[in-house]
C-alpha cells in the first residue's frame, strides 16, 4: 500500500487532440471523470479555474462562487478533496503575450482578475493553494521585453495575490520553454528566488513536474531534493519525457525508469506527504488509445509509482553505505540496476 495520497486533474483524460491533429476519442463528462478518479483511488482533484467554472469570463464574482460551490458538492459526493486551483491564462486571447508579464496593461489586469477568481474558487472548494504555471510568461521575441521588468512584474503579481487573501499559498510550477520561447521562471532555483523576493516567502513555494525538469536538462530527483531542502516542495507532478523536445506528459517511468526510481526514492526518504501534500500525476494518453482505455495511462502510472515505492523499501542502505565508503560506485550502480531489473 502506498504511503502517498494521489491527485489528478480532469485534463489528464482527454480526447487526444493536439497541435497537429484532431480528437481521436470521445469527450468524457466531468462528473464521470470525477467518479472514476475516486474509484481508482485518487484522493484529490487538481483544477484550473475554468475546469471548475467553464464560462468564468462571462460571470460575475458571486456567480463564479456559486458555480464553484456546485463543484464542491460533487467532490463531497465522491469523497474527494480539491488540491489547488490554477488560473488558465495561456488559453485566453488576452494572454497571447503573457498574463502577468504582458506588455499590455489591460491584459495584465485581466490576468490578475483571473488569479483572484482562482483564489475565490479555491476557497469555495476548500483548497488552500493556487498554482501558477507560467506558460506564456517570458518572451517570444528576445528583445520584446526586459527580463528585469518581467521578473519584477511576476513578483508584484504574486504580492497582489498574497494581499488579496491572507491564507492562500502560491505554488509556482516552473518550465523552461514551450509554449513560450524563453521562460522567466524555468527551474526550481528560479522559484526559490521569486519566493524570496515576495512580501511573504512563507506562502510561496514550488510544484515540480518531472518532464519540465527534463526539458531544462536537469534531473527531476535533484530538483525535487533541492526544493525539499529549502522546505518549498509543496507538490509534485510525476510523468515522463523523451529528451529535450515538446512537453510530452508520458506515463511516469516509461522512458526513464532509473530516474523515476530516484524521484520516488527522494520523496519516500524525506517523508513527502507528511504535511498533507499530494503526489500528483500529469500524464496524457497516446493518440492511439481507444475510448475503452481512456484511463489506462493513469492506472499504469499509479502501478509504476507503487512498484517503485516497493523497490525503495527494499533498498539496501547498508550496502549503499559500504559502497560510498569505498567509492565503489560501479558496484552501487549495478546494485540499483539489479534491483530495478528484479534480479535481486
Amino acid at each position: 500500500m502506498s504511503q502517498f495520497k494521489f491527485s489528478v486533474g480532469p485534463w489528464n483524460v482527454h480526447s487526444g487532440a493536439d497541435s497537429y491533429g484532431p480528437a481521436t476519442r470521445a469527450e468524457i463528462p466531468f462528473e464521470e471523470k470525477i467518479k472514476k478518479f475516486s474509484e481508482m483511488g485518487f484522493s484529490a482533484i487538481q483544477f484550473h479555474d475554468d475546469d471548475a467554472v467553464p464560462n468564468i469570463n462571462e460571470l460575475t464574482e458571486e456567480e463564479i462562487k456559486e458555480e464553484a460551490r456546485k463543484v464542491k458538492a460533487l467532490l463531497d459526493k465522491y469523497h474527494l478533496a480539491a488540491e489547488f486551483v490554477a488560473p488558465r491564462l495561456w488559453m485566453d486571447p488576452h494572454t497571447v503575450d503573457g498574463g502577468f508579464m504582458s506588455t499590455s496593461e489591460d491584459d495584465r489586469e485581466f490576468a490578475m482578475w483571473r488569479a483572484k477568481r482562482s483564489i475565490d474558487i479555491a476557497n469555495e472548494l476548500g483548497a488552500d493553494k493556487v498554482v501558477l504555471w507560467l506558460a506564456r510568461e517570458g518572451t517570444l521575441c528576445a528583445e520584446s521585453k526586459s527580463s528585469v521588468w518581467a521578473t519584477r512584474q511576476l513578483v508584484e503579481a504574486i504580492n497582489e495575490m498574497l494581499r488579496y487573501d491572507a491564507d492562500i499559498k502560491i505554488m509556482i510550477e516552473p518550465k523552461p520553454n514551450e509554449p513560450i520561447d524563453r521562460s522567466i521562471c524555468g527551474t526550481m532555483g528560479h522559484v526559490m528566488g521569486v519566493s524570496a523576493a515576495t512580501i511573504d516567502p512563507s506562502r510561496v513555494g514550488g510544484l515540480l513536474e518531472s518532464a519540465h525538469a527534463i526539458l531544462a536538462g536537469l534531473d527531476p530527483a535533484h530538483e525535487i531534493g533541492f526544493a525539499m531542502a529549502m522546505g518549498k516542495l509543496w507538490g509534485v507532478h510525476l510523468n515522463d519525457q523523451n529528451g529535450i523536445k515538446f512537453d510530452q506528459d508520458k506515463s511516469f517511468g516509461v522512458e526513464n525508469l532509473r530516474q523515476a526510481f530516484n524521484q520516488v526514492k527522494v520523496l519516500v526518504e524525506n517523508n513527502f506527504g507528511s504535511n498533507g501534500e499530494y503526489v500528483g500525476l500529469d500524464v496524457k494518453a497516446m493518440r492511439t488509445t481507444t475510448d475503452e482505455d481512456s484511463y489506462k495511462h493513469l492506472e499504469n502510472s499509479l502501478k509504476i509509482v507503487q512498484a517503485l515505492e516497493d523497490k525503495v523499501k527494499r533498498f539496501d542502505y547498508d550496502f549503499q553505505k559500504k559502497c560510498v565508503e569505498t567509492r565503489d560506485f560501479e558496484g552501487l550502480e549495478m546494485y540499483v540496476m539489479n534491483l530495478l531489473m528484479g534480479i535481486i
